[in-house]
């Protein structure tokens, strides 16, 4: 087997493959659904680390365009514009 990561040694590799491979599916989902959160989570902190001046809204935007591209992120200000406006 290749060794999937330069920083595990292969034997612990094999372990947590193994593990894995045993895990139930519910199990592998829940693992999947934290890694996930975790990193946006983190990556959320990073933009709001470097932009300290905005708001939560431009902050969750800046998230939008970096992951989902500006286009999108366009989108999604124009559509939360417009809701905030009809809401006036």
């Amino acid at each position: 087997m290749v060794t999937q990561s330069v920083d595990t040694n292969p034997e612990v590799e094999r372990f947590q493959i193994s593990l894995l491979r045993k895990a139930s599916v519910v199990k592998r989902f829940a693992l999947m659904q934290s890694l996930t959160s975790t990193t946006i989570q983190l990556s959320k902190r990073a933009i709001a680390r470097s932009n300290p001046g905005l708001s939560k809204r431009e902050l969750d935007l800046l998230f939008v365009k970096y992951h989902y591209g500006e286009k999108l992120a366009k989108q999604l200000r124009e559509y939360l514009n417009q809701n905030r406006d009809e809401k006036k």
